[in-house]
This record gives structure tokens, C-alpha cells and sequence, in this order.
């Protein structure tokens, strides 16, 4: 199965990339696409294995909310085997620490002027089975991309409870 969530989270990032940097985050149902195939014949799908998954994008997540506010509204049918969703953050090395203002107003325009800072799209996947999968692509560094299942672990978490009934 995780060649499969390696697969689709590959795919995924790749589509988000097509459109470019600065973007909101993206949020995709994932769904066995024979499953899908059988209730929905009219898509033309053809799984290639029994594990194959169908990324099935979402619409837009509010943006006047913070993220984890907006994942705690999200719910998925039993048909939908896991999900996942790609979004950008600003990085800063530890050497910024120091000099992080302690006004949580002023955080953001202290990173986004930062001369150290980079820009980062993340995408994560997870499964009802537990299965999770991230990986990292730095702006201007964009032929490499970093997989591993804890990456980003506490938006996989994050993630995780939108799956739970």
C-alpha cells in the first residue's frame, strides 16, 4: 500500500506544481479507484491494481480561519479511503530562532522578510488504515523533492482526524 500512497502523493504535488508557488492549500479526497470506477463508469477510470487510488480535489478550504480550525469541520463518506492536501509555509532555520519576536502579530512579516527564509510546499497523505506519507519540494530547489512517512507529522495527525467517524 505504500507504493501506492507514494504513487498518489507524487501525483498530487505534481498537480499542485503545475500551477505555480503561492498558492492556498488544496484538500483531495483519495478513493480505491475501482471502487470509484464501479459507481461512477461514466469517468472512464481503469485501476491498474486493487490498491490504486483516484485523487478527487475539494473545494477551497475557508481562508478566514486558521487550517486546523478549517480540518476540524472536514468529514469524508465511508467511500473515501483517505485524503490529502498540499499547502505552502514559510521555513526559517534554526539559526532565526533568537530573533523570533515574541508578538505573534509580528511573526509573519518578521518570516516573510527574513533573508534565510525558504519557501516550502508540503503535501501529506493519509489512510483510514493508518498509512501516511509526506513530502517537501523548497522553491527553487524544485527538481528534488523529500518523501518519508513523519515529515510533517502533526499535520498528518491533523489530517488523520478528518477520517475519524
Amino acid at each position: 500500500m505504500i507504493e501506492t500512497l507514494t504513487s498518489v502523493l507524487r501525483e498530487i504535488e505534481v498537480h499542485v506544481g503545475t500551477a505555480g508557488w503561492d498558492q492556498p492549500p488544496r484538500l483531495f479526497a483519495l478513493a480505491n479507484t475501482r471502487e470509484l470506477a464501479a459507481r461512477e463508469p461514466t469517468l472512464g477510470l481503469v485501476a491498474e491494481s486493487a490498491d490504486a487510488m483516484t485523487p478527487i480535489e475539494q473545494d477551497a478550504l475557508p481562508g478566514d480561519r486558521p487550517l486546523h480550525e478549517a480540518l476540524a469541520h472536514v468529514a469524508w463518506p465511508a467511500e473515501v479511503t483517505g485524503c490529502a492536501i498540499v499547502l505552502e509555509r514559510v521555513y526559517l532555520p534554526p539559526s532565526a530562532e533568537a530573533a523570533l519576536p515574541t508578538d505573534e502579530s509580528e511573526l509573519t512579516s518578521f518570516a516573510q522578510t527574513h533573508p534565510d527564509r525558504r519557501d516550502v510546499r508540503i503535501a501529506v497523505a493519509v489512510l483510514r488504515d493508518g498509512s501516511r506519507l509526506c513530502a517537501l519540494r523548497m522553491r527553487g530547489h524544485e527538481e528534488s523533492l523529500s518523501v518519508g512517512p513523519d515529515l510533517v507529522p502533526g499535520l498528518a495527525d491533523a489530517l488523520a482526524t478528518t477520517l475519524q467517524d
